[in-house]
């Protein structure tokens, strides 16, 4: 996995604890926290699948 891969994965999963436990405290700024995690879920995504394409772009030829 790439690196910037791996710190958007870190932050996906660090903003999802930090929205449980501002929903559980009775906070609505989880919303926002909730926001991030699909913002740097996204992210993850885009650059495991960019990085997969380029592997396979490069076995290929």
């Amino acid at each position: 996995m790439p690196r910037l891969g791996v710190y958007a994965l870190i932050v996906c999963v660090l903003a999802v604890a930090a929205a449980v436990v501002s929903f559980a405290r009775g906070s609505w700024l989880g919303i926002v926290w909730v926001l991030l995690a699909g913002l740097s879920s996204n992210m993850t995504w885009y650059y495991v699948k960019r990085a997969r394409d380029a592997r396979r772009d490069s076995v290929t030829g």
